[in-house]
C-alpha cells in the first residue's frame, strides 16, 4: 500500500512530529510504501526555515515544500507551495494529513477529494489558549467550524489521540468518522539503563525536570514560582529540556526576581536518544505544568523510565495517567498544589513508589506496535471501500 503522510514539520521535536515519524518508519518496515510530505519550516513561532534537511529520515523518503506564510491575517493557515499537485501525482492509496487549523490539511483534502483518494486526518486538536483575547478565541472557533465543514466532513476517518479530544472534535465534526488511536512508546528502548548516556551534559546530582517546548502554553512561570516556594531542604535545580519558543528570557527574568536563577539548567533540544533517556531517568520527578496537552508523549517516556510524574490535570493528561493512578495530578495554575506535589515525590515515598509501579504497566501496554497496527487496519479498511 502506498501512503502519503502530510505534516507541517518533520525530523523535529514535538508530539505530532514523533507520531508521524514512528508511524512512517514502522509502516515502511512492515512493507508499506510510505513517503512524508512536509514544509521547510523548523520553528513556526519565529518562522524559521531550513534548506539542509535530510532527504531520507529513518529510511523514510521526505519531500519538502516551501511554506507560504498565513495568507489570512490573524489566522494560522500556512500552506505548502506545490503540495496539491504533488499529492495528485503521487499515486497514493491513502493520504494521511496531520494537525488542525493548518493550510496543508485543506490542501490535502482538496487533492484527495479531486483524485478520489481515501483521506485520514489526525486532528491533534488544541483549543484556544486561555490567554487569547475574546476576538482571537472567536476567530479560532470559527476556524474550527470551517475546518469541520471543509475537511472533516470530507475525510473518510478522523483520528484522535484520546476520548477527550474525540468529544471536543465531535462538536464541529461528524462523530461517526472519529477513531480513537492513542500514540505509543518504544518500550524496548527503555529496558536497559546501561545504554543511557547523559554524563556529558553536566547534570546536577538531583533535579526536577521539564521536557517540551519552552512555550507560553507550558505553564513554566507557574513551575518556577512553585520551585521558589519550596523550603531549602526540598529545593533542587530545575532542568529544562526542549527548544526555546520565545519564552526563555522571560522565565530567566522571573527566576532572577525570585532569587533562584542559579537553579535553572537549560539543555535545549537533546536529539541523542541515549542522552534523552539518561536525563529523564535521572530526574527526581518530571513536572508537566501545561495549560493543555493533547496527549503528552513524554508522560509515557517518564513511566517507562520509572520517573515520578507531576502534571496539570488538563487535556488528555488525566487519561494518560489513569485519573492519577500513574502520577500526581494538580489543577492548572495552582502554584500551591504544584509545590506540594513536587515536595510529596520525596516526602511520600510509598505513594510515589505505587504510582511509579502502576505507570510501568501502562507504558508497557502502550507500545508503538499497537498504534501502528490500528492505523494499518484503518488504511486497509478505507482502501477497500
Amino acid at each position: 500500500m502506498k501512503i502519503v503522510q502530510v505534516t507541517l514539520r518533520f525530523d523535529a521535536p514535538g508530539g505530532v512530529e514523533t507520531t508521524v515519524r514512528e508511524l512512517s518508519r514502522r509502516l515502511r518496515s512492515a512493507g508499506d510504501e510510505v513517503q512524508v510530505y512536509a514544509s521547510d519550516l523548523v520553528d513556526e513561532s519565529g518562522w524559521v526555515r531550513r534548506s539542509d534537511f535530510r532527504p531520507v529520515v529513518d529510511g523514510v523518503p521526505v519531500r519538502r515544500f516551501p511554506i507560504v506564510k498565513r495568507p489570512l491575517p490573524r489566522v494560522t493557515l500556512p500552506v505548502m507551495a506545490g503540495l496539491v499537485d504533488a499529492i495528485s501525482e503521487s499515486g497514493a492509496d491513502i493520504v494521511h494529513a496531520h494537525s488542525h487549523r493548518y493550510g496543508h490539511v485543506l490542501q490535502s483534502t482538496f487533492a484527495a477529494e479531486k483524485c478520489r483518494i481515501p483521506l485520514v486526518i489526525s486532528t491533534h486538536f488544541h483549543p484556544a489558549d486561555r490567554r487569547e483575547p475574546p476576538l482571537k478565541k472567536g476567530l479560532l472557533r470559527l476556524e474550527d467550524v470551517a475546518f469541520g465543514m471543509a475537511s472533516y466532513r470530507v475525510a473518510d476517518a478522523l483520528v484522535v489521540e484520546s476520548e477527550l479530544e474525540g468529544r471536543l472534535v465531535r462538536e464541529f465534526s461528524p462523530g461517526a468518522r472519529i477513531r480513537v488511536i492513542p500514540p505509543g512508546i518504544d518500550v524496548h528502548e527503555w529496558e536497559d539503563p546501561s545504554t543511557d548516556r547523559a554524563e556529558e551534559l553536566g547534570l546536577p546530582a538531583e533535579y526536577f525536570l521539564f521536557v517540551g517546548r519552552i512555550a507560553s502554553n507550558k505553564g513554566l512561570p507557574i513551575l518556577v514560582e512553585a520551585l521558589a516556594g519550596l523550603s531549602p531542604a526540598d529545593r533542587i535545580p530545575l532542568v529544562l529540556m526542549g527548544p526555546d519558543w520565545g519564552e526563555r528570557t522571560a522565565i530567566e527574568q522571573q527566576a532572577r526576581r525570585l532569587g533562584i536563577a542559579d537553579l535553572l539548567r537549560w539543555l535545549g533540544s537533546v536529539p541523542d536518544r541515549r542522552a534523552y533517556r539518561g536525563v529523564l531517568r535521572g530526574a527526581r520527578a518530571l513536572a508537566l505544568p501545561s495549560e493543555w496537552e493533547a496527549y503528552g508523549l513524554v508522560l509515557l517516556d517518564a513511566m517507562a523510565a520509572r520517573t515520578p510524574i507531576v502534571a496539570s490535570a488538563v487535556g488528555a493528561v488525566p487519561e494518560v495517567l489513569d485519573g492519577g493512578r500513574a502520577g500526581r495530578l494538580v489543577p492548572y495554575g495552582d502554584v500551591d498544589a504544584l509545590r506540594e506535589a513536587l515536595r510529596a515525590t520525596t516526602r511520600e515515598p510509598d505513594v510515589t513508589r505505587r504510582l511509579v509501579e502502576f505507570g510501568i504497566g501502562r507504558a508497557r501496554a502502550a507500545d508503538w506496535s499497537v498504534a501502528v497496527e490500528r492505523h494499518r487496519a484503518l488504511y486497509r479498511e478505507l482502501a477497500r471501500t
